[in-house]
């Protein structure tokens, strides 16, 4: 079925979560924005974070010290300019939120400030331990009332429309098509500017914090349309994810470690000293690797993270969702230690952008977890990711704002006139299973060439059988993210085969020592994969 006429905006948004809400509430008082998320409103991975959102705002603390701690954890990978530009607009970032009616925890006062692991200080601002949900409903709120922004739910990129692909020049974003779910049809979408703010990949793993909506949507789609990515090996595990037969995705906060949770194996024993003076509050690498060793040392399924030692009313006080959450599964948080295990939690690496958001597409801004912008290095710092929606949607927007571009011209309907409805649907879910599996498998917390081939050799086999599914049916909402996640399988891949060093979130048994420069791994689709 051929799509109706055109929808015409001035910016594209893709995703829904802090990044794209933020950028929505700061075009829409002079720019009719489109919201395009293909589920609900709120339910990005932004809602899901817990900890909160890094800032320099107690006495004593610097901004020199926010960026020394993000260096450590960034494994000397994370570029100085990008991080100062971050860390110094942090403090801007939460009043703005605070504006917007976010309950931040306070005490005295004044906000509650805690610490998390990586951090040399208290600096991380937070809403009990259910920050992100806090914010995220804050945005829902302000961009349903606001004039000018216009939300589609329930609709899936299917692809960026560029001028190079209707054999046009200068090369440039034109607008998208994205596929309808209710009404099973694609819709042309075109404006002059384009953000994505599609977040991560964690669903490329069998074992993830992420929610479902986390396929790389946002990468794999300006990696086809000719943007470079970096740093696509470093994705960060989760040192606890709640390990329970009948919960899948839940994440213990770093914070748990930050208020003096310690971890455990089952006969009591406390590990994370042999493996780093810093403990439980080493960086999230550090901690999941030790982990990870002492599961297979000990062929363990999880470890265990104790924070009964504390007062049972400041556990209820500082993690009232966790335990909550726990105490349905039986587990009480205030007299017995949570069974976790590591899952894959962040994309650190993404589609390049520079300090205002733009991609090598002209038309194409990026912001949040979909971008490599040189503040995570090899590492994420805790609670720099939500600031680094923020402090880029910002600056995104103001470059939209004083850069405009000349509307597009005429685009074509979405053409699936020589397509047929799929009768094997099973083939799409096999595959999406098979590919999170073996990336478990082969390329997880650590890696080895032989593991990295073999994942190489199978994701190969997979896009041929994918392309093939792509141009023969009609597209559905599975097969889009199976598309997208077998592209970011093949980036992450490759990434990992061009690094010959351990470092950060990338640890090579073949290649265990890190080298004396710390260099970006960059690809280039005009350089195919």
């Amino acid at each position: 079925m051929p799509s109706s006429a055109p929808l015409d905006f001035d910016v594209l948004i893709v995703g829904s979560g802090l990044a794209g809400l933020s950028a929505a509430l700061h075009l829409a008082p002079t720019h009719r924005v489109a919201v395009i998320t293909k589920r609900g409103l709120g339910d990005g991975s932004s809602g899901w974070a817990q900890g909160g959102i890094a800032a320099v705002l107690a006495d004593g603390d610097t901004f020199e010290a926010h960026m020394r701690d993000t260096f450590v954890a960034g494994a000397g990978l994370c570029d100085p300019a990008a991080t100062r530009f971050v860390v110094e607009h942090a403090p801007e970032s939460i009043a703005w939120l605070q504006t917007l009616g976010v309950p931040f925890t306070r005490e005295d006062g004044h906000l509650h400030l805690t610490r998390e692991g990586g951090h040399s200080a208290r600096r991380i601002v937070h809403v009990t331990d259910a920050t992100g949900a806090a914010v995220q409903e804050a945005l829902v709120k302000h961009v349903r009332r606001t004039p000018n922004i216009t939300v589609f739910e329930r609709h899936m990129m299917v692809d960026l429309i560029t001028a190079e692909k209707l054999e046009q020049s200068p090369q440039r974003c034109l607008g998208l098509y994205a596929l309808d779910e209710d009404r099973d049809e694609v819709l042309t979408f075109r404006a002059p500017q384009t953000l994505l703010a599609t977040g991560g990949a964690g669903k490329v793993y069998l074992y993830t914090t992420n929610p479902d909506s986390a396929t790389g949507d946002g990468i794999a789609a300006a990696w086809r349309a000719g943007c470079r990515v970096a740093n696509m090996e470093f994705i960060q595990f989760h040192p606890t994810c709640l390990y329970h037969p009948h919960v899948k995705n839940f994440l213990i906060s770093e914070a748990v470690r930050g208020e003096g949770g310690r971890l455990l194996l089952p006969d009591g024993t406390r590990f994370m000293l042999a493996h780093d003076e810093r403990a439980e509050l080493a960086p999230r690498d550090v901690v999941a690797r030790a982990i990870d060793f002492e599961m297979k040392k000990h062929g363990l399924d999880c470890v265990l993270l104790d924070i009964s030692h504390q007062p049972p009313a400041f556990v209820r006080e500082h993690f009232p969702n966790i335990h909550a959450r726990c105490l349905e599964l039986g587990i009480d948080i205030t007299r017995e230690p949570i069974p976790v295990v590591p899952a894959a939690h962040y994309t650190c690496g993404g589609v390049m952008t520079d300090l205002a958001g733009r991609t090598d597409l002209p038309g194409l801004h990026a912001v949040g977890e979909a971008t490599c912008t040189g503040l995570h290095g090899a590492n994420r710092l805790a609670s720099n990711s939500l600031l680094e929606c923020m402090v880029f949607a910002r600056s995104a927007t103001q470059d939209i704002a004083v850069h405009p571009l000349a509307p597009p011209p005429a685009l074509p309907d979405w053409d699936d006139s020589r397509v047929t409805d799929a009768d094997e649907q099973v083939v799409i879910s096999h595959n999406w299973d098979e590919l999170r599996r073996f990336m478990w498998d082969y390329v997880g917390i650590v890696r080895t060439n032989k593991r990295l081939d073999r994942a190489a050799h199978r994701i190969d086999l997979l896009k041929s059988e994918i392309d093939e599914f792509y141009g023969a049916f009609h597209v559905n909402r599975d097969l889009l993210e199976l598309r997208n996640l077998v592209t970011v399988a093949g980036l992450i891949v490759e990434s990992a085969r061009r690094r010959h060093e351990s470092r950060g979130l990338h640890f090579s048994r073949d290649y265990p020592q890190t080298l004396p420069e710390a260099l970006p791994t960059v690809l280039d689709p005009g350089r195919q994969v």
